[in-house]
């Protein structure tokens, strides 16, 4: 079910959850007619973006929450997602194409957001995160 404008979906940071993720991006795509390009692209990033939430905002703790929300502007879908953590520089982040991080298992969600979204913007000192798609 997709909630109405302004109003935002709360799961607990649990990885099952996920599966509630990909149906809200499916559903609000479905609703405003998005390619399937597009839908990959919103897919992964928001789904990254609630994994970040999740595992290093939230750092596991079902008892905490994430909320996720959209709106729509003219030809563009924006995705919120913020959690209950402490928040992270996300102004100063390793380059995960730097040879020295290659081989490392994590360090690539903000990098994937910002090369699938037309815009990313952290607010509350990274505790929420703000992707907009260009969907027209």
């Amino acid at each position: 079910m997709i909630p109405a404008k302004g109003e935002k979906v709360r799961i607990a940071s649990n990885a099952e959850n996920i599966r509630l993720v990909e149906r809200l991006v499916e559903d609000v795509c479905e609703v405003f007619n998005v390619n399937e390009d597009n839908f990959g692209n919103i897919l992964i990033a928001v789904t990254e973006a609630v994994n970040n939430a999740i595992y290093h905002g939230n750092q596991g703790n079902p008892d905490k929450q994430i909320q996720i929300g959209f709106e729509s502007i003219g030809n563009n879908i924006i995705f919120s997602v913020s959690d209950e953590g402490k928040g992270f520089d996300f102004n100063n982040l390793p380059d995960p194409t730097d040879p020295i991080n290659i081989d490392k298992p994590n360090g690539r969600g903000v990098f994937l957001m910002k090369n699938l979204a037309d815009k990313v913007e952290f607010y509350q000192q990274g505790k929420e995160v703000s992707l907009t798609f260009n969907v027209n």
